[in-house]
């Protein structure tokens, strides 16, 4: 017998640990999930998130139930719980799929090394990304540090090696198993959550990518090169809280793209996979982004982080439409259109001119799918502090970015009702209509809804100094 550790792999298809530990034990494998407390807890702590975790559980359990199997569900520290588990268990070893975050290398090292002394097997396999550090690097063999070469070079490799997704092992019933603990209720862990929870699983998962692929021409993935971009309509494939617990696997959404029609939706959902991989190995390679800026010159910045301000663009009453549309998104849903989530980053940053870790911890507690790679990737990218050669001056407007991908303030409506009556020719400027027209719109601003609580163009000149200020010119 071996035991399977889910993790971030919560699916029974196309899962590489999971299929090497059916292999290597004739499908006697025992599958277990340890809810470890350092994560539960930690500094990217999410209720959401483990809300989304805790019916994912109920939904693997349920689907190892029907091939007379069951997840064992311990808390605790991982290397006690795993060291107890193969005891009871009679285990020879215990199988996982790989993680790369600082705390995840540093926990997993420890396991291997227990395991090993107590002589157990520990194996860990790739998973979570396409290509892991070392298979996409430079012709001198260090790491990639700008997205646009290491783009090219990913798509290369997957050229030659491709990512074929794999099915489901056949697994055996077990005669005896340890005692399986309980999928506690989110309140258990102490915690409480407001947002709406989406449906989780790999059926879902399934599902939804299934959605995704075969859409029509003008949407799904066929359409998602320029409908990513408008937040008013259906144009993504809304699986990134399922992809981030491994409910459906990078090579099943890879499989997606390369099975469709050729086309620049494919091709961009492509890309958006390869950006995974690149923050993945920029957080790997170079781990002090967790912390501080990719480029240290830019820890720096001498950002004015008003707390007043800061707080208006995390309840979405920041005066600026599109805003506050994709903040107050955030909050209901734990989840945040591409487009927006570029937009309310520049905001926060360029406008506000808030330390980008402010927003970057505030979008790790709400996502549903919120990734510390990802998500830091995405802020150092707004903020000018990352990988990007020269994004310092790169600074949106945020009543033009509305008018550009959200024309007749559909997404707007939806997320800022008192806004609803306002015609589309105002609809991300209502402060400046004329009284006459707020009155037929039924809306005073002001007191209805609040006026800009900063002017772009101002803000714009003063980002650009503090930013040159570092720069030195």
């Amino acid at each position: 017998m071996i035991i399977h550790w889910f993790r971030r792999d919560l699916r029974l298809h196309d899962n590489s640990a999971l299929m090497a530990a059916a292999r290597d034990s004739g499908g006697a494998v025992l599958p277990a999930f340890i809810l470890d407390d350092s994560i539960l807890g930690g500094r990217w702590a999410s209720p959401a998130r483990a809300a989304f975790l805790l019916d994912g559980l109920r939904a693997l359990d349920a689907d190892l139930r029907a091939r007379g199997l069951r997840l064992i569900v311990r808390r605790g520290d991982p290397r006690r719980e795993l060291l107890q588990l193969a005891e009871e268990a009679g285990a020879r070893g215990v199988y996982w799929n790989r993680d790369y975050s600082p705390y995840a290398i540093r926990r997993d090292s420890a396991i291997k090394a227990a395991l090993g002394a107590a002589g157990y097997a520990a194996r860990s396999f790739k998973d979570v990304v396409i290509f892991e550090m070392g298979e996409v690097v430079t012709k001198g063999g260090g790491p990639y540090s700008v997205y646009t070469p290491y783009a090219r070079q990913w798509r290369q490799l997957l050229g030659e090696r491709g990512a074929p997704a794999q099915g489901a092992p056949e697994l055996v019933a077990l005669d005896a198993v340890p005692e399986g603990g309980r999928i506690p209720e989110l309140a258990e862990l102490g915690m409480a959550c407001a947002q709406e929870i989406p449906v989780a699983g790999e059926a879902r998962a399934g599902e939804l990518l299934r959605q995704f692929s075969a859409a029509r021409r003008d949407s799904g993935i066929a359409g998602y090169a320029e409908r990513r971009n408008m937040p008013g309509v259906e144009g993504t494939s809304r699986l990134s809280p399922h992809l981030r617990l491994g409910m459906v696997s990078p090579r099943q959404c890879v499989a997606a793209a390369l099975g469709s029609p050729p086309g620049p939706g494919p091709d961009t959902w492509l890309g958006e996979l390869a950006w995974r991989d690149f923050y993945v190995q920029v957080m790997y390679h170079s781990p002090h982004v967790l912390r501080g800026a990719f480029r240290p010159a830019y820890d720096g910045l001498k950002w004015e982080n008003d707390e007043r301000l800061f707080a208006a663009w995390r309840e979405g009453r920041t005066g600026y439409p599109i805003i506050d549309a994709a903040m107050r998104q955030l909050r209901q849903e734990g989840w945040m259109h591409n487009r927006a989530r570029m937009i309310v980053a520049s905001f926060l940053t360029k406008d506000l001119l808030i330390d980008w870790r402010w927003g970057e911890r505030h979008f790790m507690r709400l996502l549903m799918g919120g990734d510390p790679a990802a998500n830091n990737g995405g802020w150092q990218w707004a903020a000018g502090t990352g990988t990007d050669a020269q994004p310092y001056f790169r600074i949106f407007n945020p009543a033009s970015q509305g008018e550009k991908f959200d024309p007749d303030g559909a997404y707007v409506r939806r997320h800022v009702p008192e806004l609803a009556n306002v015609p589309s020719r105002h609809i991300h400027a209502p402060h400046l209509m004329a009284p006459a027209e707020q009155a037929r719109a039924d809306i005073q601003v002001g007191r209805d809804y609040p006026a800009p609580v900063v002017e772009h163009k101002e803000r714009r000149e003063r980002a650009l100094a503090m930013y040159k200020a570092v720069r030195g010119g």
